[in-house]
């Protein structure tokens, strides 16, 4: 299950470590480079939850406030929440380097986080879902739509064909000079 780039995922405001658990122990799974929380409503510690221990494979961030969150250069910061224009999760292109961010059980994103946000993204429920479900479901998204893997079928079950192995393109320099250029391609088509 590799994909390109790399993500984290986090939530402003949560107040229940076994949440953070769920959350972190499933983004271990789905391959997150890091996860994070903004203004936790208490103390997150070690969740029972969390039986993967994943703050031992990957690091865990916290940042008091909106105005102290820090990425990585070049990491697109997207807030996962339910507001009329968000764009739907199944027509969402993810960028290789992303962040996702959730809002606290039973609120929404503060104003403050959704300013910072390049992307604002819903998935499309009749109502919110636990936070550790809906952090499932995007990274789930993000791996389908990045990864590779083999198509689906036209009918019920699994693929009909191996999937083929990856290949590289050709090189393209050999020796310092770039194959296919402009002047190598008007020579050979003077060629007879």
């Amino acid at each position: 299950m590799k994909s390109r780039g790399y993500f984290g995922i986090g939530v402003e405001g949560i107040s229940k470590p076994m949440n953070f658990g769920n959350l972190s122990r499933t983004a271990y799974g789905f391959g997150a480079s890091f996860v994070f929380t903004v203004a936790p409503g208490r103390h997150i510690g070690n969740p029972q939850s969390d039986t993967t221990r994943s703050q031992d494979h990957m690091p865990w961030y916290s940042f008091k406030t909106p105005e102290t969150l820090l990425l990585p250069d070049d990491c697109r910061l997207i807030g996962i929440e339910l507001t009329d224009d968000a764009i739907d999760l199944p027509s969402f292109r993810h960028p290789t380097r992303a962040a996702y961010i959730l809002g606290p059980e039973g609120g929404s994103l503060s104003p403050a986080i959704m300013g910072q946000c390049e992307f604002i993204v819903k998935i499309p429920t009749r109502f919110c879902v636990n936070v550790a479900t809906a952090g499932a479901i995007i990274m789930y998204d993000r791996v389908k739509s990045l990864g590779r893997f083999a198509e689906r079928p036209m009918r019920p079950g699994g693929p009909l064909e191996k999937m083929a192995d990856h290949l590289h393109g050709k090189a393209l320099y050999s020796g310092g000079t770039r194959i296919g250029s402009p002047q190598e391609n008007a020579k050979k088509s003077r060629l007879p």
